[in-house]
């Protein structure tokens, strides 16, 4: 009996403390097909730096690029350092492409942004806080993803990508920018 005991505590230990390596891919965030909502963030870098703004009020059915963060880290430096080339590119397409780091505390994540937005050489990607950790409620950002990205275009969601910390690396980053034409179409 106190076999079965121990064996059922290592199955229930094993069961919610380690993740299972068949748990599949991340899913956050809207469907596709879906409209993303607004929401305002706090400007971190950029021309609107200290003021609450909604990128998705502004971008209306222009392309758009909506990257959700929890942490800053260098795999997500690359990614969003090439979408900041791809808004450059897609000039004609208008592409509007944004980063929200989710947190519960603005002001102490701040200058965290402006530094890892310096490091990454971010030019033309606004970087903000929302002040919560969970995100927007209507996105229905999942909890274990570092990272959720939404590509869409005339107010519809076209691509979504989510990673679990440690899931984001360069051939991630690369399906990511490989469904940018879906969005953008051929306009640069």
């Amino acid at each position: 009996m106190q076999y079965r005991l121990v064996g059922f505590s290592l199955w229930v230990l094993s069961a919610f403390s380690v993740p299972s390596l068949a748990e599949g891919p991340c899913v956050s965030g809207l469907k596709v097909g879906q409209r993303p909502g607004p929401y305002s963030f706090i400007v971190a870098a950029g021309p609107e730096r200290g003021q609450s703004t909604c990128y998705i009020c502004e971008t209306a059915d222009r392309p758009g690029v909506i990257v959700f963060a929890r942490s800053l880290s260098d795999p997500l430096g690359k990614l969003v350092a090439k979408l900041d080339q791809a808004v450059g590119e897609h000039k004609k397409a208008e592409l509007r492409a944004w980063v929200t780091f989710l947190s519960n505390d603005q002001p102490a994540l701040d200058p965290q942004v402006v530094e890892w937005g310096k490091k990454h050489a971010i030019r033309q990607v606004p970087l903000g806080v929302f002040e919560s950790e969970v995100g927007p409620p209507s996105y229905r950002l999942a909890r274990d993803a570092d990272v959720s990205i939404l590509l869409f275009v005339k107010q519809k969601v076209v691509a979504n990508f989510a990673f679990r910390s440690g899931e984001l690396n360069d051939e991630r980053t690369a399906e990511v920018l490989k469904a940018l034409p879906q969005i953008v179409g051929d306009k640069k």
